[in-house]
């Protein structure tokens, strides 16, 4: 008998144990689990960006899933979208003074749980998640004079969803990469900044300021733990313990010509950019490149793929490169796939102006 009642105890213990686990991490819900998230700026003057969506699978595209999820549009330029666990970050800048905004979502379903506004955010740019439970955003400021002179950091506090400090960036802060407790923060061109700037996320202050040559762009973080910065028409390898350069690779002789929309593949070992110029009715040109990240120079003779793009990104999980077509300010956009040779796979039709991606 005290054997049956061991084995009864045992069984219903294990039971629950089960039981506890399974309600403990029960199955996120929502439309959104797993897919492809299409950063669409819009027109700014409009203030039409929107997220599309699409799973891996289709070819079709949900166009502007906020509104489909919340009722309403987001009323800007979409700047960025990123996600960690069931929190998603969307940065909305609006044509208007004192309507820009981040929208905090749950990334599963994309309802609204939070908004921060002005004057606490101004002309957001990127977003990044920090350590903590903390969320930095690059903002410009209000710049009423278009300078791009100033701007700063929003931390924001992801559990009371405010920001509860302001880190000063002179030149415009615009590119985030975060990387072991530090923040690499880089400037935008026309506020002409030549300085990187380097954040400890445990203070949340400044502790190291860069000198480039031209306007630094940090790039990211490859596979060997080097941190790479866009400089001009250079791409700089640096140490980001000692901050030392250990390469400094050349993408082409024409300084008319702008390198942008940086993005690793799935293993990080080789970096795709795209080298563009406008001509005098500032109509845009140029084709995307790609080099390793051990490389001792950049092929730009020949064009990995003879094609402009607005945006740039490779799937983690399936290495296909994701390319934004803007045909023109007015009109729906595609996210075009490419395998790892630059062969076509399709185009997937989204919304205006896509710039980014986000996978999930």
């Amino acid at each position: 008998m005290k054997k049956q009642l061991s084995r009864l105890a045992a069984f219903t213990a294990l039971s629950f144990f089960a039981w506890s686990c399974n309600q403990s991490d029960p199955a996120p819900k929502g439309d959104y689990i797993q897919g492809v998230f299409v950063v669409n700026e819009g027109n700014f003057s409009q203030n039409n960006g929107a997220i599309s969506f699409f799973t891996r699978e289709q070819t079709t595209a949900q166009t502007d899933i906020y509104a489909a999820a919340n009722g309403t549009a987001l009323k800007g330029g979409v700047q960025g979208y990123v996600a960690a666990g069931d929190i998603g970050i969307l940065l909305v800048d609006n044509s208007a003074a004192g309507l820009d905004k981040v929208e905090i979502v749950n990334s599963n379903t994309f309802k609204t749980t939070a908004s921060i506004g002005t004057p606490d955010i101004e002309n957001p740019r990127e977003v990044v998640f920090g350590p903590n439970n903390k969320a930095y955003v690059s903002c410009w400021g209000t710049n009423a004079d278009y300078s791009y002179k100033t701007g700063y950091i929003a931390v924001i506090d992801l559990i009371s969803n405010k920001v509860i400090k302001k880190i000063d960036i002179a030149s415009g802060p615009e590119n985030l990469v975060f990387n072991n407790g530090k923040l690499f923060v880089g400037t935008y061109s026309f506020g002409g900044g030549k300085t990187l700037t380097v954040i400890n996320t445990s203070t949340d202050a400044v502790d190291k300021s860069l000198t480039f040559t031209s306007v630094p762009t940090p790039i990211g973080i490859d596979a060997n733990g080097k941190l790479w910065v866009n400089d001009g028409i250079q791409a700089i390898k640096i140490n980001p313990d000692t901050y030392v350069s250990e390469a400094a690779l050349t993408m082409g002789a024409d300084a008319t010509k702008s390198a942008r929309n940086f993005a690793f593949s799935a293993d990080r070992k080789t970096i795709f950019f795209v080298l563009s110029y406008d001509d005098a009715n500032y109509v845009s040109h140029g084709e995307t490149y790609k080099f390793g990240v051990n490389d001792a120079q950049i092929n730009v003779t020949t064009p990995f793929i003879k094609r402009l793009f607005s945006g740039l990104a490779v799937d983690p999980s399936q290495g296909l490169l994701y390319a934004g077509v803007t045909p023109s300010y007015a009109q729906a956009g595609y996210a075009v796939r490419y395998r790892a040779d630059g062969t076509l796979v399709d185009s997937v039709k989204v919304n205006v102006a896509p710039t980014g991606f986000f996978f999930k």
